[in-house]
């Protein structure tokens, strides 16, 4: 897996005619443009970005993200965010439609609101592109088009006028399709699993030898969320039926095996980033929860 790509490395990649002369701060306060579908690649490099994309995609075409994929056959509406990795691979010769790409601090310029990752249309679990009725397509697709006038006006205030297009949009997505509230949950124990499923999930992508993972363990979490390690672990167990441990070990796991297949990293600076001090306690670790050694993993990954 490539490290996770910047905006200065997607203009370079997508842009390269016009990248030199498209501000990458262009609002004092993040990052947001919006553009054709139309000249876009047929197949984009698998990896995460470190910005926000939203797409109407026009045009059939698979979807891998994290280590799945799925057929989008049908007009659909593809959210993409820095946590999950995922490429693009058309399948018609037509690709038509938009998409805008933008940063958080671009949405939420004073910072006060709730990060997007606990928004349901950016949620790590969830599927992160869905299907729109004809009706829903024309409505999205002015939206599009008049962030694509606005984008090209000299309007001073511009970019807050393209900061409520994108409200707009979001907001008309939610509507689509029945979405549970993130603070809404059924007793104690649902808030606490939800709150460290987020905090597990928020410690990924490891996209550089740098990185490295902190809460690695039970008690780690149960600190963090300050509660007792023995409550975390009924809590995990009463809504999920899995204990904290087994869900550590299964999200280092599925980020062990990403690495293996999507990097060029050696074993030893996979099992440092996913927090191993040793090389051979990954070894021992991963073969006791795959059946395989890293090694063997990779190999069978190519």
């Amino acid at each position: 897996m490539q490290a996770t790509e910047t905006l200065q490395q997607f203009y370079a990649r997508v842009r390269q005619a016009d990248a030199d002369k498209i501000p990458l701060n262009n609002t004092g306060s993040g990052h947001f443009n919006v553009f054709a579908r139309d000249t876009c690649y047929r197949k984009t490099p698998y990896g995460r970005r470190d910005f926000y994309k939203v797409s109407l995609i026009l045009g059939t075409g698979k979807l891998y993200y994290a280590e799945k994929w799925v057929n989008l056959d049908k007009p659909a509406l593809l959210f993409s965010n820095p946590v999950i990795p995922y490429s693009w691979e058309a399948g018609s010769a037509e690709q038509k439609g938009w998409y805008c790409l933008f940063t958080e601090s671009f949405l939420h310029p004073t910072g006060q609101k709730e990060a997007l990752q606990d928004s349901p249309l950016f949620r790590t679990e969830g599927m992160p592109a869905f299907f729109v009725s004809a009706k829903q397509q024309e409505e999205i697709s002015g939206i599009y088009l008049k962030m694509m006038e606005e984008m090209a006006s000299g309007y001073v205030h511009k970019f807050d006028l393209l900061r409520n297009y994108l409200h707009l949009l979001i907001h008309q997505a939610m509507k689509m399709q029945p979405v549970a509230r993130a603070d809404q949950h059924i007793n104690a124990s649902s808030r606490i699993t939800h709150l460290f499923m987020e905090l597990l999930e928020r410690q990924f992508p490891i996209d550089t030898t740098e990185t490295e993972l902190r809460l690695k363990t039970a008690n780690d979490f149960a600190g963090k969320l300050s509660v007792h390690v023995n409550h975390l672990n009924r809590a995990l167990k009463e809504t999920t039926g899995k204990t904290t441990t087994e869900h550590i070990s299964a999200r280092i796991i599925q980020e062990a095996m990403a690495l293996l297949r999507y990097s060029d990293w050696n074993i030893s600076e996979i099992a440092y980033g996913l927090g191993f001090e040793y090389p051979a306690y990954f070894n021992i670790f991963f073969k006791k929860h795959t059946g395989l050694t890293p090694m063997e993993a990779r190999t069978a990954l190519v």
